[in-house]
């Protein structure tokens, strides 16, 4: 698997892992399954009932071309807009990213917003839609960070969440009984946090490297919003934030 080198505008150098264009495809068709299963379930039901009378104004919607027409959007809705609503409650996921588990990340930081998205959503017609995905696979073979159009515009790239350690030794820890947290806003990271913090701060503890630990320090405030007491060192509150965070997790 290829690794993205994004660099922090601390210049501080964090490594993900590339989602395989294998990966991205997969989702897409998981995706575009789902869409069509719904297409074909919602019209199947529509048709029948109005074969069988309806709602009885359904002769009149026939004569009405624009109320047709509205009828359609109305039930395409979802399917249109299927990928940004998805990738913004998941968290930079659709469900076929979620199986596939790959996710839309920021290239500058640990989680994309919802105006990322929407860029994303905005591009894929020239990605994927227009000659069928020629584009979006041209974009991604020569982006060094193999992104379509979509992400480089937004600033966005897909990783993987496959590692080859399991989940459970590379965020996961032993955490006793009747330990009590310290920072309680610790939920407000999801999963993919903890790991980037726990990656990035072995490394950067492996090597010295105290301002990386500084900017993880940083990056962690800005995102559940709790400062730590003056007298708790950086490496210390790191640390105390990632033994918080497994608690919770061991708990929900």
């Amino acid at each position: 698997m290829a690794e993205i080198q994004i660099t922090t505008t601390q210049n501080v150098t964090i490594a993900f892992t590339a989602a395989e264009l294998g990966e991205r495809i997969l989702a897409y068709f998981i995706d575009l399954i789902i869409k069509i299963a719904y297409i074909s379930l919602v019209f199947t039901l529509y048709w029948n009932f109005s074969t069988n009378g309806g709602f009885g104004f359904e002769e009149n919607y026939y004569n009405d071309y624009w109320s047709i027409i509205a009828i359609y959007i109305l039930i395409g809705s979802p399917v249109i807009f299927y990928t940004i609503v998805c990738e913004t409650l998941l968290l930079g996921q659709t469900i076929g990213k979620k199986l596939v588990k790959i996710q839309v990340v920021k290239i500058d930081g640990f989680r994309a917003g919802f105006l990322d998205f929407f860029i994303r959503w905005v591009l894929r017609a020239v990605d994927i839609n227009l000659f069928s995905g020629v584009v979006a696979l041209v974009s991604i073979g020569n982006s060094k960070k193999h992104q379509r159009l979509g992400g480089i515009a937004s600033g966005t790239a897909v990783i993987t969440l496959k590692n080859k350690i399991n989940i459970s030794h590379t965020i996961l820890q032993e955490v006793s009984e009747d330990y009590k947290p310290t920072f309680l806003s610790v939920i407000k990271l999801s999963d993919n946090d903890a790991r980037i913090i726990k990656e990035n701060y072995i490394r950067a503890k492996r090597k010295g490297d105290h301002k990386t630990i500084l900017i993880i320090k940083e990056k962690i405030i800005n995102v559940i919003g709790e400062e730590p007491p003056k007298d708790m060192t950086a490496k210390k509150f790191i640390e105390c934030v990632l033994t918080d965070y497994n608690h919770f997790t061991k708990n929900m």
